[in-house]
């Protein structure tokens, strides 16, 4: 046996962090403080877009800052692609996710130093990059830790997810404080500071990953090197011809990432299946993936919303008023945040008391659709109530209904992602499941585009209704999923 298997299985063997491996501290660290980052600046960005400029916003019409904020999401889903292509074929999985977590500093840096158009494009696309290696690798990385059949996987997962909702409670939190009684640019300078926190935490423990993380799984050979150097020239080239041509703008930039998005996935589906190094099972798992990656995409471009539409509700709709105070409007980003805190650990307990008698991730996937639907349907009976007349409570409580949905297909997406890759596909796999949450986050800026406060039933019925009727489609594919699955649930 050699060191390298022996040192990763005995990281696999660990119990010390609450009956998991210990290194799952350090990327449940990594990540909690990446996402305060993340949904710290996310959180505030939709306003400091439509705000005026006397308010210290940019002064931008409200459905295209909506739209921009998605098209944003969607494209740091969208950089998973290149931040898992490097792990896999370049770098390994550790090293991409270090040297991201660092370029992601660097943009919120952008942000709260750069007035104007130049410090958003520079910050956003910065931490797009970044983000998109951080996610990927994280996750990977995450599933690295445990065997293909160890029953801890979804619970570790789970716990993993819970970390990122820390982080997406408290970012909002200080950034909308900061905002509202400082300025935009100091709410993104503690976006900086938050990721600054997560490299110091993650840099104490890098040595206790497994060694397959420093090493590309499937190498790639020297003398093709070029070729990925000359598609990077080509792609940044191409989006600067088009961005000048006028051909994407602000206004049908979400239209643009959810296409290239989508594409990309249908290309990644296709090297999957049709590789020489996929073996049957493998390609017979890629094609039971496809339903499961439509349903995410539906699932996303709800759940995003949060960002666009319910920031505008909130600042619009919403009852803010608590005994006289009232709250920043982008607060409303921490309650989802809130209840994954409260009830993630409840849902790994049962899903590792259940172990494998609990429902299939096929079904969870459903069912998360046709709650999140059930929580678009509980806008309705405010629907005609005058400006900022909905009650808080109200709207706690859609969203918790939001939350549980999420806990049912997005932590166990992960984790059903990691099961059913192909050995050569794993961190691949990943930004497949991510491009999903991309094609989604970006179709929830277009449909966001539709939101309108003075005619609010159309909009809640049809994507309510829609989101319950296409789950309990998905529920119906259940049965020929779990058997192209071959023995993974």
């Amino acid at each position: 046996m050699s060191s390298s298997t022996s040192t990763t299985e005995a990281v696999r063997s660990d119990t010390r962090f609450f009956g998991h491996p210990l290194p799952l501290m350090q990327l449940f660290s990594l990540e909690l403080w990446e996402r305060f980052s993340y949904y710290g600046m996310n959180g505030i960005l939709a306003l400091y877009l439509y705000f005026s400029v006397t308010d210290g916003g940019m002064g931008m019409e409200q459905g295209t800052a909506v739209g921009i904020v998605g098209a944003y999401g969607g494209a740091v889903f969208l950089a998973t692609i290149l931040g898992a292509w490097i792990a896999d074929r370049l770098a390994g999985a550790e090293k991409v996710l270090f040297y991201s977590a660092i370029i992601i500093m660097i943009g919120h840096i952008c942000l709260a130093l750069i007035p104007g158009f130049g410090g958003v494009a520079a910050g956003l696309i910065l931490v797009a990059l970044g983000s998109g290696g951080l996610k990927a690798n994280a996750s990977a990385l995450v599933g690295e830790l445990y065997e293909e059949k160890d029953p801890r996987r979804d619970a570790g997962f789970t716990i993993f997810y819970m970390g990122v909702n820390i982080g997406a409670l408290f970012g909002p939190l200080i950034t909308g404080l900061l905002q509202s009684n400082i300025g935009f640019h100091y709410g993104f300078g503690a976006a900086a500071v938050g990721m600054a926190l997560g490299l110091i935490i993650y840099v104490t423990g890098r040595k206790n990953l497994p060694p397959e993380s420093r090493v590309a799984v499937n190498s790639l050979p020297k003398n093709k090197l070029y070729l990925f150097i000359v598609a990077i020239v080509v792609v940044v080239l191409l989006a600067v011809i088009l961005w000048m041509a006028k051909l994407v703008n602000p206004e049908n930039l979400d239209w643009w990432i959810a296409g290239i998005s989508a594409g990309a996935a249908a290309c990644y589906f296709i090297v999957m299946y049709t590789s020489p190094q996929t073996n049957g099972d493998e390609r017979s798992r890629v094609l039971a993936y496809i339903p499961f990656f439509i349903t995410v995409v539906i699932f996303w471009s709800m759940y995003q919303q949060i960002f666009g539409v319910l920031t505008v509700y909130s600042d619009t709709q919403l009852n803010r008023s608590i005994f006289g105070w009232e709250m920043p409007i982008n607060w409303i980003q921490l309650i989802p945040a809130f209840f994954v805190i409260v009830f993630a650990p409840l849902f790994a307990t049962m899903w590792m008391k259940l172990g494998p008698k609990q429902i299939s991730t096929p079904v969870k996937a459903g069912l998360s659709l046709v709650l999140i639907g059930i929580g678009f349907l509980m806008f309705l009976p405010y629907a005609e109530a005058g400006p900022n007349q909905t009650p808080l409570l109200w709207v706690s409580l859609a969203l918790a209904v939001f939350v549980f949905g999420e806990l049912l297909i997005s932590p166990v997406g992960l984790s059903f992602s990691t099961k059913v890759a192909p050995k050569v596909f794993q961190s691949q796999m990943i930004a497949v499941f991510f491009l999903a949450s991309g094609v989604g986050t970006a179709l929830s800026g277009v449909l966001g585009g539709y939101f309108d406060t003075a005619n609010q039933t159309p909009y809640w019925l049809s994507v309510g209704g829609s989101s319950v009727v296409l789950g309990l489609l998905a529920l119906t594919l259940t049965k020929p999923m779990l058997k192209l699955l071959r023995g993974i649930r």
